[in-house]
């Protein structure tokens, strides 16, 4: 399972309310949307991301790389969807759900007791000193917390706050152990933690709260 179990999505939609929370009400979660090769399109993209990381080009090289940039933008311009219809985020084949915006990761086991998942920081992540960035590591936090609390309630969460502690670096390209679950709950509060593990070290631990939505909230 690389993206998200399937139950944190059927949350059920009303006429009223059809995206819920500002998210996919009813949310048909999918390993077609987007076509056969949508994953690999995606592993594209993160590589070039990675490279452009590292990349010192010369001014020609910028000026080729600029102009095929122009010419895939101008292709995609053509398949422009909203944010209900995207396959990203609702890819549950794909790490991340084939979105883009958070480091890839694949969830090994996740329910009401909380999620646990292998992620990786690639190039692309590079904080400084061959190690990721903090915020990268708040990113997978903040999805997979939410994810727990999702999880926990049946429903929708949004984050009220996140505190991440650094414990020690957290290393590139490297398959990681991140675990978060609701610790308790306070009517609609839910105070979710995590932690992230390379192997027996502890890299980061987080703590949290999310509020699970009422139908119709943004």
């Amino acid at each position: 399972m690389k993206g998200a179990p399937q139950q944190e999505w059927n949350v059920p939609a009303t006429e009223e309310s059809p995206h819920e929370g500002g998210f996919r009400a009813e949310v048909d979660v999918t390993v077609d949307r987007g076509g056969p090769r949508y994953g690999e399109m995606i592993e594209q993209v993160r590589t070039f991301m990675d490279k452009v990381r590292y990349a010192c080009p010369t001014p020609e090289i910028a000026d080729e790389v600029i102009a095929d940039l122009a010419k895939l933008n101008a292709k995609l311009d053509a398949v422009q969807v909203d944010e209900w219809t995207s396959p990203s985020g609702t890819r549950v084949d794909l790490e991340s759900r084939g979105n883009i915006t958070l480091p890839p990761y694949e969830v090994l086991d996740g329910g009401p007791d909380g999620v646990e998942a292998r992620v990786t920081f690639r190039d692309f992540h590079l904080g400084g000193n061959g190690v990721a960035h903090g915020g990268h590591v708040a990113v997978a936090f903040d999805d997979l917390g939410g994810m727990a609390a999702a999880l926990n309630v049946h429903g929708i969460a949004r984050t009220a706050y996140l505190t991440v502690q650094y414990r020690s670096l957290t290393p590139l390209n490297t398959p990681l152990q991140m675990r978060t679950r609701v610790d308790r709950s306070d009517g609609r509060k839910l105070f979710v933690v995590g932690t992230l593990h390379d192997g027996d070290r502890l890299c980061a631990e987080m703590d949290g709260l999310f509020i699970a939505l009422r139908p119709g909230q943004a």
